[in-house]
Order: structure tokens, then sequence, then C-alpha cells
């Protein structure tokens, strides 16, 4: 079956003013679409994988078909890094903004210091990222760690628990910011959805 573009999980306005209702809309029905449209494109010759959901086909490689591979990892990086942006963010004061609590918490504190030292850790590795890519917080060995993936390569083509993710192409701020990635890292906390983060910390 061929894979299907996800609803937001909010409406399009609902990250208003922190991330405009405008940008969201092209992000979400052209850009992430565009990723769905042409993983379907490279798998359709490819029927041996063809039914395969996301993770097989960014967990396993080495057992894509060589001359389809490139396409299929980045629109399948593509399609599961945007997935998971969406669901880490929600409304602001409804749950989304200020600062963790919980075990992710604990966990932030134990691997930065505090959530101040953490923000600024997190800031410098999304504009530390050159041209495009994402900032993710993962969860390996039980540890709160912050990597960064170019382009649409993922936690999982690493094996890593995806806790907390910002997009850094500017196709995701540049409407409302330009140019100002650090702006746009700025704003983007106060739709971050903690309790949305704390249930993919607390995931097995």
């Amino acid at each position: 079956m061929p894979h299907q573009l996800k609803p937001l999980p909010y409406p399009y306005d609902a990250l208003e003013p922190h991330y405009d209702e405008a940008t969201l809309r092209l992000h979400h029905d052209k850009h992430h679409q565009a990723y769905v449209d042409k993983l379907n494109e490279a798998l359709a010759d490819h029927p041996e994988v063809a039914d395969m959901d996301l993770e097989w086909l960014l967990k396993h490689r080495d057992e894509l078909p060589a001359r389809s591979k490139r396409k299929i990892l980045n629109n399948a990086g593509g399609v599961w890094n945007h997935d998971f942006f969406w669901s880490v963010m929600g409304p602001a004061g409804n749950g989304a903004g200020g600062e963790p609590s919980g075990k992710v918490a604990k966990a932030i504190d134990a691997a930065f210091g505090d959530f101040a030292a953490f923000q600024e850790k997190w800031k410098e590795s999304a504009l530390g990222v050159f041209g495009s890519g994402w900032t993710y917080l993962v969860k390996e060995d039980g540890m709160a760690t912050i990597k960064e993936f170019a382009n649409q390569d993922t936690p999982v083509g690493v094996g890593a628990q995806a806790v907390l993710a910002v997009d850094l192409w500017e196709h995701a701020y540049y409407l409302k910011f330009q140019n100002r990635r650090p702006e746009w890292v700025d704003s983007w906390w106060n739709v971050v959805d903690w309790e949305a983060v704390e249930r993919r910390w607390t995931a097995k």
C-alpha cells in the first residue's frame, strides 16, 4: 500500500504566533507531501520493498535496491522526520512551552546541568547545522544526548531513540523568519509539547 501523508495533530493555526499558519500549511501540505509522493515513486519499481514501513526502510539500507537506495532513504527520512516533528509540538499554553518535568527533565539536568544550559547547547547545535538538517534530543543508554542530522538523515538510521526535534531546513521557517534561524529556534521553544516528549522518553 502506498505511503500516505498523515494529517497534522492540531489545526493549522494552533501554533500561532510562534509558528505561523501560512508556513505550517506550506510545510505540511507541500513539502511533507512531496516527500511522501517521491517515496512512493521510488518504491513503485521495487515490489520487494514497496510494502515495508518507514522504519524498516531506514534501518535496512543495505537491503534496498542499489539504483534507488538514495532516493528511498532521502524521502523515507523526510517523511519520518516530519511525522516526528509534528508530534512533539502543540499549542502554546495548552501543555506546550515552558520547561519539562518528569523523567525527561531529570535526564536533561543529569546530562547538561539544568534546562537553561540544555537550551544553550541545543541552540549551539541548531545554529551549527550547516545547510539543511535537524537537531535531535535522543536517548542512548539511558542518557540524554543532542545529535545533529544532515538533510533527511534520521535517528532511526543510527539506532537512536528520538525524543525531540527541531527542523532546520529553511522551508520550515523562511516565510516568517527569513534567514534568521536563531529567532526561529527561540520561537519554537514555545510550542514544544513536553508531555509528548516525556512519552517519547519513557517509551520502550
